[in-house]
């Protein structure tokens, strides 16, 4: 289980880092670039999904999964990057409109 907890920690933050560097390209006006980022970061976040699902449905069909501090804190990333994410993604779109006009 731990593999599996890493890889959430590790997507997560992957998925972060792309976030925020999409972030700096908007700042930037480099929109084509920001949407390079912004696709990378989705794409981690759903193999960081994909990952807690397969935690979930192991518990659901009844292999005991202990829950640790290091659970916990992959569980708290993951949540992060995807709150991250959609604010960012709107930031993005906020920056385009704004150096619209």
């Amino acid at each position: 289980m731990e593999q599996e907890i890493f890889e959430i920690i590790s997507h997560a933050g992957d998925s972060r880092a792309y976030a925020f560097e999409a972030l700096d390209e908007a700042e930037n006006k480099n929109y084509d670039k920001a949407e390079e980022f912004l696709k990378k970061a989705r794409e981690e976040l759903k193999l960081a999904h994909s990952t807690q699902t397969k935690l979930i449905q192991a518990e659901i069909n009844g292999k005991g999964i202990k829950i640790t501090l290091l659970m916990v804190h992959a569980q708290d990333q993951l949540m992060t990057a995807m709150s991250e994410n959609v604010l960012i993604e709107k930031m993005v779109r906020m920056y385009k409109i704004m150096n619209e006009k």
